[in-house]
């Protein structure tokens, strides 16, 4: 009886386990207390002053109306406290999503919200399927070189704004050139408040940095706690004051500033994202037409959303001293992309500033993002009517300060970097390709071109500093033979191959030339320190002519 209950136990707690692996909430929900909830609902509502803000100025970026960026605040919240492995985490629309998302469909908001549900797609199959791997072929410095043309990009589009201009183009190279041209139509009343903004922000933002200990005097610890309080906080600060003095303008008839215009007031409709598009002309857009359209966007805003949110809660988890799943990670960031597809979001990703201030303002599981969540959704619910009276310009110095620390030069991998933030100003997902393809040709070259040192005593010894390949096969012959047999006369040679891990087939055929031709001209090619179990390769064959070559008789 024991042994049939000991059986029928480990089904069910496999199937337990299996359960937790998927749905992560059941970890940390049996163990869930008062202390717990305290500290989530505080960094729900901290987390939900910033998200409102910044969701309104990114739906700029992305040129969509701004009730947009709220329409994909939301979902995040609710997605990843069931799916998400890291309890700081944040998903909503970002800087760089945004960019990356305009660039694609443009401003239109059924293509955007399509764009949604294909990214979510794509992202909750690499998670189904554990290619999560995939994401380590973006090297760092194109991420790095990537990022900082997007803060300069988003930053600069930003400054028609301040200035209050309009009809600026939004290629970048013609928008610099008639945002410079156009400063004389600048509108002193966007000017100053643009102006007073940024100040605000930044000094804000200074003043965060420069903080006391938590060891100070009493009285210093509350200013601290007041400080970081206010300055967390000054994103929506900034743009409920300079709503208040536009409202106050606008209602005595004074249309000084630019202003937000009407929105759409209210819940967004559940629905199935729009599958065609009509144009201005009327002509009807086919499904299959808009996917082509999209082209490498398709490819490129899916990958990017993952890397910069595993990335993300990488580091967060180091922070704070737990693991994530990265795929179980992709799979809740496309199932809140497929799911925010049905309420006219587009696509979103892990934020890192707000993340920061939810962990900083110690958030314990992900169920804070309830909270931030059921925040924008009453702003769309009873704020909406007010939105409209929101300054560009304040919208403008949010996004400003936010993109600034983007710009980050300093990589130490040149050639990848600068090719993807230079041809980023062409087009932001061809920049991305190109980075990854000099990448990829520098990785090829090296896996080609292996580093040989050369130690010539009273033997000529070369030393393989690395594995070696097919691509490698030409140059090292040719280095032997250049080295040793084309000498006058031809000379005996050591190879070292102490470091060498991986060899393949093609390699060892053209090792096993080489000694034939060594021997026919009376000298020797002798292989040191090659060790049996670093030779790999993928078929019987070849392990059986790697296994002869090690048996023969000029091996030390």
């Amino acid at each position: 009886m024991e042994s049939l209950l000991g059986s029928a136990s480990a089904p069910r707690c496999c199937s337990f386990s299996t359960v937790k692996s998927w749905l992560p909430i059941l970890t940390w929900l049996p163990n869930y207390n008062l202390r717990w909830l305290q500290m989530d609902v505080l960094a729900g509502l901290t987390v939900g002053m910033t998200v409102v803000p910044q969701a309104l100025a990114y739906a700029d970026v992305a040129g969509l109306p701004v009730q947009f960026g709220l329409y994909s605040a939301f979902m995040g919240g609710f997605i990843y406290m069931f799916l998400g492995t890291s309890k700081d985490v944040t998903l909503g629309p970002t800087a760089i999503m945004s960019l990356l998302c305009f660039s694609v469909v443009g401003g239109e908001p059924h293509r955007a919200v399509l764009l949604s549900l294909l990214c979510g797609l794509i992202q909750a199959t690499m998670g189904l399927l554990r290619l999560g791997f995939l994401l380590d072929f973006i090297s760092y410095p194109v991420i790095k070189g990537f990022t900082c043309a997007a803060a300069v990009t988003i930053g600069f589009g930003q400054v028609k704004n301040i200035l209050g201009l309009r009809g600026i183009p939004t290629e970048f190279v013609l928008e610099v050139y008639y945002t410079f041209a156009k400063i004389p139509e600048a509108r002193v009343g966007d000017v100053v408040l643009g102006l007073l903004c940024l100040i605000f922000l930044i000094t804000l933002t200074f003043m965060k940095m420069t903080l006391p200990s938590d060891d100070a005097p009493t009285y210093t610890r509350v200013a601290r706690k007041l400080i970081w309080a206010v300055a967390t906080m000054r994103n929506a600060l900034v743009v409920v004051g300079a709503t208040v003095v536009s409202f106050s303008w606008e209602a005595f008839g004074h249309h000084i500033f630019t202003i937000t215009g009407e929105t759409a007031q209210g819940l967004p409709p559940f629905k199935p994202p729009p599958t065609s598009d009509t144009t201005a002309n009327g002509t009807n857009v086919t499904f299959g037409e808009i996917v082509k359209d999209f082209g490498s966007g398709l490819a490129v805003i899916p990958f990017m959303g993952l890397l910069e949110s595993i990335a993300i809660a990488k580091a967060f988890g180091s922070q704070n001293g737990y693991r994530i799943v990265a795929n179980q990670e992709l799979l809740a960031i496309g199932l809140t992309n497929i799911m925010g597809s049905f309420v006219s979001a587009y696509p979103v990703t892990g934020s890192f500033g707000r993340t920061a201030v939810n962990s900083q303002t110690g958030v314990c599981t992900p169920a804070g993002g309830i909270v931030t969540s059921s925040i924008v959704l009453l702003s769309l619910a009873f704020l909406m009517p007010a939105f409209c009276y929101i300054p560009k310009a304040s919208l403008a110095a949010v996004i400003i300060c936010a993109v600034a620390p983007m710009a980050d030069y300093t990589v130490l991998d040149l050639l990848p970097f600068g090719v993807t933030f230079l041809v980023c100003f062409w087009e932001v997902q061809y920049g991305i390709i190109a980075g990854v393809a000099m990448s990829g040709a520098l990785l090829l070259y090296n896996t080609a071109r292996p580093k040989i040192k050369v130690l010539d005593h009273d033997t000529l010894v070369l030393e393989l500093r690395s594995g070696v390949s097919f691509p490698a096969t030409e140059y090292l012959s040719h280095f032997i033979h250049k080295t040793a047999l084309q000498e006058s006369p031809p000379r005996s040679v050591v190879l070292d191959c102490h470091h060498v891990s991986v060899i393949d087939y093609t390699v060892v055929t053209e090792l096993a030339d080489l000694l034939r031709q060594f021997k026919a001209q009376g000298v020797r090619l002798v292989f040191a320190r090659l060790e049996v179990h670093g030779c790999q390769s993928q078929q019987r064959h070849e392990d059986e002519k790697t296994k002869m070559l090690l048996k023969t008789p000029w091996l030390i």
